[in-house]
Parts: structure tokens; C-alpha cells; sequence
């Protein structure tokens, strides 16, 4: 790194992960490589392409990590201003309007609204799916919820919690049948999350799966033992 040689630096980092996974003194030295590595590229998009929308993404992002709402939310607006049509922006513009704990109370529909512009943009963007069932969940707008949250999944076979959120919100309006898949993809994901062995008992006993119910509520019941705030079993 001194002499600014990232590629052996990278061959190198390799090299010791591979070797000295679990040494302490290594990981400690691969938190700086690494820092070092993203600071000094950062450092030359910001030198070579100042006012490209990457650029602007990235001092964006650094800013929202930072805290700092206003200037953040300036930067993905003025690349929306520039860029109307890029994609991810109205997604990260929208994420920040339910972060920032200032945006003030039509924070949640203007969110609401740039994740629509998103998925308009980039129909397979899962997380822009995602976070509109969440929306719709909160208002308890079942149908709109479980549309975005299998919308959601279905475009990434991996987003466990949108299959969580999925299953929950059949568990909700008493469709336990159709709740009963996409908990077990949770399931498989998420195999230690006490709450996915939870809903998923619920949706079992529900539909009349009583021994696989009582396995599932076993299985949650010992890995929230140390979780006073566990939601409790139905009466």
C-alpha cells in the first residue's frame, strides 16, 4: 500500500484470508487494507470524474452514513435533476426520506412515491418492492403488501425477508395454506430466526398441521429462550 501497488496489495489480501482466517493480528491489518483500498479509489473517481453520477452517488452515500439528511438528500435530487432516469437513485433518495428522522410527515408518502418512479425505471429492483409492502403493511393494505413482498422475492430467490414478510401477511388475512411456502424458503434462509419458526408453526396449526406446528414452536421456543420480547404462542 505504501508503494500504492493495489494489485499485489489484493493478491496478497487473498493470500492472507486464505491462509489466516481466523487470526486476529491478520484481520486487524485486512480492515485497513481494505479501508485504504476504498478510500484511495474513491479518491480517484472523485480526481478523474468529479461530477459523474457515480460520483455524486458516492459522496451521497457517504454523506446519509454520516448523518448528514440535508446535503444527502441535495445530492440524489440534483441527480435525479440531471438524470431523471438512473437507475437506483429514486430508490436511495426514497430509502433516505424514511430515514432521515427530520423529513417531516409526508416523508412516507413522498418515499412512497420514489420507489414507484423506481420500479418504473427498473421493474427488478426487489428492494423497491420490498419496501412498498412494507408501506402497504403498515396501513394494513393486505393485497398490496403481499403483491409487493412475492414481487419482491420472486426477483431474488435469496431475500429472506421478503419471503418472511410474504408468509406473515397470508398468516394475517388467514390464508395459512398459502402462507405455508414461502415460510419454508425463510425457513431455509433464515434457520435461526426465532420468528420464521413462529409464523410458520402459526400457519402449520392453523391448517390443521398440528405435529409439524409443535416441532416449529419448539424450534422457536429454544431459540428465543434468551429473547424476553418473543411473541407468544396462540391460545
Amino acid at each position: 500500500m505504501a508503494l500504492d501497488d493495489r494489485a499485489s496489495t489484493v493478491d496478497f489480501i487473498l493470500r492472507l484470508s486464505k491462509q489466516f482466517a481466523q487470526d486476529p493480528d491478520v484481520l486487524f491489518v485486512l480492515v485497513h487494507a481494505y479501508s485504504d483500498l476504498s478510500t484511495r479509489t474513491a479518491q480517484d473517481l472523485g480526481r478523474t470524474a468529479p461530477q459523474s453520477l457515480p460520483a455524486h452517488k458516492l459522496n451521497a452515500e457517504a454523506l446519509e452514513m454520516q448523518g448528514k439528511w440535508e446535503p444527502a438528500q441535495l445530492e440524489y435530487e440534483g441527480i435525479i435533476e440531471k438524470e431523471p432516469n438512473a437507475p437506483g437513485i429514486h430508490f436511495l433518495l426514497g430509502r433516505l426520506l424514511l430515514s432521515r428522522p427530520d423529513a417531516g410527515p409526508d416523508a412516507m408518502e413522498r418515499a412512497k412515491q420514489e420507489f414507484q418512479k423506481e420500479i418504473q425505471i427498473d421493474a427488478r429492483n426487489a428492494g423497491a418492492y420490498y419496501i412498498l409492502g412494507e408501506l402497504a403493511r403498515r396501513d394494513e393494505k393486505w393485497d398490496e403488501a403481499i403483491s409487493g413482498f412475492s414481487r419482491a422475492a420472486t426477483l431474488d430467490s435469496n431475500f429472506a425477508e421478503a419471503y418472511l414478510s410474504w408468509g406473515s401477511s397470508l398468516v394475517a388475512v388467514k390464508k395459512y395454506e398459502e402462507a405455508i411456502p414461502p415460510l419454508r424458503v425463510a425457513e431455509r434462509l433464515m434457520p435461526g430466526n426465532p420468528a420464521v419458526h413462529f409464523t410458520l408453526a402459526t400457519a402449520l396449526e392453523r391448517s390443521g398441521n398440528k405435529e409439524e406446528a409443535e416441532k416449529e414452536f419448539a424450534i422457536h421456543r429454544r431459540l428465543s429462550a434468551a429473547a424476553p420480547t418473543a411473541p407468544q404462542e396462540p391460545q
